[in-house]
């Protein structure tokens, strides 16, 4: 589960800068330039013993919320900063992908095959968990394929020292506090002990990554052995927190998270947003069908969704779209794991082609396109690379003015018309 996820996936956490090496003089005099290993080795020193107090503070801190010493002892006996993870989580890439790229590897070939067989390997499980908590068995196993691979990839990170790590030096403490709060309440519980609490180096756990927190309010014994067991090699009570997170959101049984659609001609982009739902039967007044030129049947409210642009294809998409963003908010996220449910249900690959000739720009070129829409009198509320949106109105508007397709969709072309 990535809420960074998410998440997931995915995952999208950032962190704040280390002590630097002349914080560790005690003088002004002039000094030798370390080589790169001797200044690695003065930071971590610092970092290793400005953790331990921090470490100290915690235990109190802690045991004020409850958490006993026998527990903080147990959890903390091997825990020590991580440089490596602090180094992990400072390498955010300066690129993306675009969301074709991400579906291709989201709903391969082998991705679906895996997700069939796992279907069949876990199949009668599955089905008790759709019975109990009304959420389709094959979306609880795209799950489960985009985030461990269906448990092959759990992580095998321990987590105590992985969220100490972040909560003492990373950009959002608070937040890693807060989860390694729940970790060791989790273990207090006796669900897992401190050695076997393992999962990804942002602190996701299990064969569907719940961070601490979800854990503690979502997951469930479902084999009833009487530990909410999400690490072990039996997926049953991982897949039925998944089902059981999901339904507390209001997942709705049989709702699909989205259809794909074609669009009239000269149906305006504009109207492409999630604040502008309207019923199946009313888009079909318009002219929208599915692909294979049916009416959508009425499953409720649904807005239209354009996720590579007006170039791209087009999905109707229901509330448990939203649902899916409780899990990971990154709409490539959501549409890979309900098309990847839809493909082990047996349905048909996105049919319209995706507009491949645009490359994903880069943090940098989506820092300079903010700036340059706010240079133009376009309402950009801030400079951070992310595309929101805010952005995304901030485009159209643009996109308005010009006389193009106000698809709202961030290209480099679009970043030439902006112009300096």
């Amino acid at each position: 589960m990535t809420y960074l996820k998410t998440g997931a996936a995915a995952l999208l956490l950032s962190f704040g800068a280390t002590m630097t090496l002349a914080d560790t003089k005690s003088d002004l005099r002039p000094q030798s330039r370390p080589d790169g290993l001797q200044a690695t080795a003065l930071r971590l020193a610092t970092s290793d013993a400005g953790f331990e107090k921090w470490l100290a503070d915690f235990r109190s801190r802690a045991i004020t919320q409850g958490i006993a010493k026998r527990t903080l002892d147990a959890a903390f006996a091997g825990a020590r900063y991580e440089a490596g993870i602090i180094r992990l989580d400072r390498n955010q890439s300066e690129f993306s992908k675009q969301i074709w790229d991400y579906l291709d590897t989201a709903v391969s070939d082998s991705r679906i095959a895996g997700g069939r067989a796992a279907l069949k390997r876990q199949g009668r499980t599955l089905r008790l968990i759709e019975q109990k908590y009304g959420v389709d068995k094959e979306i609880v196993a795209a799950i489960w394929g985009l985030e461990s691979a269906f448990g092959a990839v759990r992580g095998d990170t321990p987590l105590i020292g992985a969220l100490a790590t972040l909560a003492y030096d990373g950009r959002r403490g608070a937040f890693f506090e807060e989860e390694l709060m729940a970790a060791l309440r989790i273990v207090q519980s006796g669900d897992v002990a401190p050695g076997a609490m393992t999962g990804s180096w942002a602190g996701a756990m299990g064969h569907t990554q719940f961070m601490p927190s979800s854990y503690l309010a979502h997951a469930v014994d479902f084999t009833g052995d009487g530990r909410r067991d999400i690490w072990s090699d039996d997926p049953a009570d991982a897949l039925a927190s998944t089902a059981a997170y999901l339904a507390h959101f209001g997942w709705t049984k049989d709702q699909p998270w989205g259809v794909e659609i074609r669009l009239p001609e000269g149906f305006d982009p504009v109207r492409a947003r999630r604040t502008l739902p309207q019923t199946p039967s009313a888009w079909a007044a318009e002219g929208i069908r599915d692909t294979r030129g049916q009416t959508v049947p009425d499953h409720g409210p649904a807005s239209i969704l354009l996720p590579g642009g007006a170039g791209g294809p087009a999905f109707m998409i229901f509330d448990n779209f939203e649902v899916l963003e409780r899990y990971n908010k990154a709409d490539a996220y959501v549409i890979g794991v309900g098309h990847l449910s839809d493909r082990l249900k047996g349905r048909p690959a996105i049919e319209a082609p995706w507009p491949r000739q645009h490359r994903a720009i880069s943090a940098t070129e989506r820092r300079e396109l903010q700036r340059r829409l706010q240079n133009r009198g376009f309402a950009v509320e801030k400079i951070d690379g992310i595309i929101g949106p805010n952005t995304i109105d901030a485009i159209r508007e643009f996109q308005k003015s010009a006389g193009m397709s106000a698809d709202g969709f961030p290209t480099e072309d679009l970043l030439d018309a902006l112009g300096g």
